[in-house]
């Protein structure tokens, strides 16, 4: 069975507790949290006040993605607002087995992602020690871009290569995942789909969220 995402970056955040309270009585999984600095990607998202208030309302897991330059600096703090999976860049780590082991030591699971460009290749030394592989379906940055098409065949390589290294890896889809698309990714390999517009630009984001989630 699939996990379902809902990215909070899309929320309303005049009204940013009672998306959280919709997230936390429906269907949904975790909490997908995208944090970004503008500088490593051309758009700055909240910080760790926002994150607070997530950790203290939130009843499922808060699955954090570092879109930021030099992410080993804020591990910690980033354990302390709650986060349970912290995902940084392959693109944005020199040494990204040091940046793992980090993550794991403070007592989350690591996450790994990777820019559309960015050949699942680089994982192959390092996948047994990953907990989850986020790849990026649009550039990072912005919500509500189409969804780049050669994610299917990423996904499926992707999907060999971690029952090849015996590995228990899950496979995370974010960006421009929709109701047209998850169940092909889903087929594909998808184990967790991050889901923003497709969730909040519905009428009723629990049913969104519910058909995300249906086989």
């Amino acid at each position: 069975m699939h996990l379902v995402a809902p990215s909070v970056l899309s929320a309303n955040f005049a009204n940013l507790q009672a998306d959280i309270e919709m997230i936390n009585s429906s269907k949904a999984d975790w909490f997908h949290v995208d944090v970004m600095d503008g500088v490593f990607v051309p758009n700055i998202s909240f910080g760790f006040p926002v994150i607070k208030v997530l950790q203290k309302l939130a009843k499922k897991p808060l699955d954090v993605h570092l879109m930021i330059v030099d992410p080993d600096r804020y591990v910690q703090a980033f354990k302390e607002v709650g986060a349970e999976i912290l995902t940084v860049h392959y693109e944005a780590c020199t040494h990204l087995h040091r940046s793992i082991e980090n993550i794991k030591n403070s007592g989350m699971k690591a996450g790994v992602a990777l820019n559309p460009h960015t050949s699942i290749n680089v994982l192959e030394d390092i996948i047994v020690d990953i907990d989850l592989v986020c790849m990026m379906s649009v550039n990072p940055g912005f919500g509500g871009q189409k969804f780049i098409e050669n994610t299917y065949e990423k996904v499926e390589k992707l999907k060999h290569m971690i029952a090849a290294k015996n590995a228990k890896t899950l496979i995370e889809i974010d960006g421009g995942v929709d109701l047209n698309n998850y169940q092909k990714l889903v087929k594909a390999g998808a184990n967790v789909l991050v889901a923003g517009n497709t969730v909040f630009s519905s009428n009723n984001p629990s049913e969104a969220i519910s058909a995300l989630k249906a086989i």
